[in-house]
């Protein structure tokens, strides 16, 4: 793109400048709606789209009743126009970036280095005392299966324009094969990517591993979007997961009320249901029983004839209980002996 960002900006009158900053906010704008938003007339629109054009921004014209404009993918990248807010936000975003994305982390860190050169004094003064005070602490539980970053792109742009497209998809068994679908939106459930669509093929809705698909490519063709069998696409992921079988199950009364057992053992929506405002039943599965292990520690069970799932599940709930067994009476131990490295507070902590 010819021309340095701080010359190319400088040609810019206020008018262009807040013309290309609604450009930037949606995907389409008609003539009529860009000349009242600017206080000007269509001609005037028109020989500023122009002049954009030939500072190097693809500004498109679209076709239909009123016609209209909008800013396409270009050869290489235009500037952005960013508020001070939306700055800081992008900058935060990206100095603490972990999303289950390939790459990401070094990816941000370079557009961070971009950014941070020509954001104002005030500005760079926030995000370097955000950064200053920020550590970031990669845990276990937030790794796994990580999603192609153009793959995503492709799937949000598709998702976006209501427009079908086609991929290769690899299910849970190995099985591989290609699709077509109407995709509606992209939830991530870290660390997983979920594209959530319309399958042509199958006439159904289904839930895409982004991790699992490749070689997404869009049709052209765009589709009225179709009413999603759910509150929304997030509710729509949570049912399906808490649908999916597993190896391993696990069902009790547990007293207390839903809410409290919900966010104790991190439970997807459909897996704790209210019975009363103080008793509730939860249900867990899990291919790995030492999930459903961490998350009954967290919770007083009801009565044992409240308890059922898969018998195969005992041993395993019985080795982790002997593990924590012996530990308990290893501190008991020292207790008695009068070590006092392992008793513990009022509030539960390790002191003297």
């Amino acid at each position: 793109m010819p021309g340095s960002l701080e010359n190319m900006t400088q040609d810019l009158p206020a008018r262009m400048l807040r013309l290309l900053s609604l450009l930037q906010t949606r995907r389409t704008w008609s003539g009529t709606e860009l000349a009242e938003r600017l206080g000007v007339t269509l001609r005037t629109i028109r020989r500023d789209i122009d002049r954009l054009r030939t500072l190097g921004y693809p500004v498109k014209g679209t076709t239909g009743t009123a016609g209209g404009y909008r800013l396409a993918a270009g050869a290489a990248l235009p500037p952005l126009l960013l508020d001070d807010e939306e700055a800081v936000a992008v900058a935060v975003a990206l100095r603490t970036a972990t999303s289950g994305v390939a790459g990401i982390e070094e990816t941000a860190v370079r557009a961070l280095a971009k950014l941070e050169q020509v954001l104002p004094a005030r500005l760079r003064h926030q995000v370097a005392a955000i950064q200053a005070t920020t550590a970031p602490l990669p845990v276990p539980w937030s790794t796994g299966p990580t999603a192609d970053p153009t793959v995503l792109a492709t799937l949000a742009a598709a998702c976006h324009d209501h427009e079908t497209v086609t991929f290769t998809y690899r299910t849970g068994k190995g099985e591989t094969g290609p699709r077509r679908a109407e995709p509606h939106s992209l939830v991530a459930a870290t660390p997983v990517w979920y594209l959530v669509a319309y399958d042509t093929g199958l006439g159904e809705w289904r839930l895409f591993r982004a991790d699992r698909l490749t070689d997404p490519a869009p049709t052209g063709h765009r589709v009225t979007p179709r009413a999603l069998p759910a509150a929304d696409a997030a509710a729509y992921v949570a049912a399906r997961l808490a649908a999916a079988p597993a190896r391993y199950a696990f069902h009790a009364v547990v007293p207390a009320d839903a809410a409290t057992v919900r966010a104790r053992t991190h439970s997807l929506p459909d897996r704790v249901r209210p019975l009363d405002d103080h008793t509730s039943t939860l249900d867990l599965a899990a291919d790995n029983p030492f999930h459903i292990v961490e998350q009954l520690l967290t919770v007083d069970l009801g009565p044992s004839d409240t308890i059922g799932g898969t018998p195969e599940l005992a041993s395993h709930l019985e080795q982790c209980g002997q593990r924590l067994l012996r530990a308990a009476r290893a501190l008991a131990g020292q207790d008695d002996e009068g070590g006092g490295a392992g008793r513990t507070n009022g509030n539960g902590a390790v002191g003297p």
